[in-house]
C-alpha cells in the first residue's frame, strides 16, 4: 500500500481514502491491484502483461494509452546508475506517466504547483499516474529493485524535460519501512539504521 510523506509538514499518510483526497487536487490517481497469487516469481514480461490484460485495457480506454510494457530493474541491471540518473532529477513529461508496481519499491517525489513537495512510496500492488507536465523525480528503495507495468501514449515512449532549479537535491533518496527511524531534518525524512 502506498505511503505519502510530506516532509515540510512532518506528516505521513497511509489511509487509502486520505491518500486519494491528497492526490486528487494534483490529478494523481492511485489504485491497488492484487498481486499475490496472480503471477509467480518467475513470470516473464509477457506473463505479467497477460495476467493484467483486463486492467491494462481499462487504462487504455481511460487515457490515450496505446502500448504497455514491463520494466525490470535490479542491482544486476547493466548501467543501472546511469539509468537511475535519468529519473532522479526533477523533470516533466508531455504525457502521463503510469506505473503499476508488480514487485519491489520506489518513491515518486511530486513538486506540485501549489503546496509542498511530497513523496509517494509505491510497492507491489500500487498503480499511480503522474500527470503530464507535473514536476517529479523517482528514487529506488534500498534493494534497488522494482518491476513495473508502464503505459505510454506514444509507442516510442516519452522524453524527460528537466527542471533547472534543483529542488530534487533537497530530498534524500530514502524509503520508509521498519528499518528506518524518523530524523529531525526536513530534507532527510529518515535515516537507515
Amino acid at each position: 500500500m502506498a505511503t505519502i510523506t510530506i516532509p515540510a509538514e512532518d506528516r505521513r499518510i497511509t489511509d487509502r481514502d486520505e491518500i486519494a483526497r491528497h492526490l486528487a487536487p494534483v490529478g494523481i490517481w492511485h489504485e491497488c491491484w492484487p498481486v499475490e497469487g496472480r503471477i509467480g516469481a518467475e513470470a516473464t514480461n509477457d506473463d505479467i502483461l497477460a495476467a493484467y490484460a483486463p486492467e491494462i485495457e481499462r487504462l487504455k480506454e481511460r487515457g490515450a494509452f496505446v502500448t504497455a510494457d514491463v520494466i525490470n530493474v535490479s542491482p544486476d541491471t547493466p548501467n543501472l546508475d546511469a539509468m537511475l540518473a535519468k529519473f532522479d532529477k526533477e523533470h516533466t513529461h508531455s504525457e502521463d506517466e503510469v506505473r503499476f508496481t508488480v514487485a519491489g519499491r520506489g518513491v515518486f517525489w511530486i513538486n506540485p504547483v501549489e503546496g509542498p513537495v511530497f513523496s509517494i512510496e509505491v510497492e507491489a500492488g500500487d498503480l499511480i499516474n503522474v500527470p503530464a507536465g507535473t514536476r517529479h523525480w523517482f528514487h529506488l528503495c534500498t534493494n534497488r529493485s522494482i518491476r513495473c507495468i508502464r503505459l505510454f501514449e506514444d509507442a516510442s515512449g516519452w522524453t524527460p524535460e528537466y527542471a533547472q532549479d534543483g529542488v530534487d537535491g533537497a530530498y534524500a533518496p530514502v524509503c520508509w519501512g521498519p528499518e528506518y527511524v524518523a530524523s529531525d531534518r526536513v530534507d532527510t525524512p529518515a535515516i537507515k539504521l
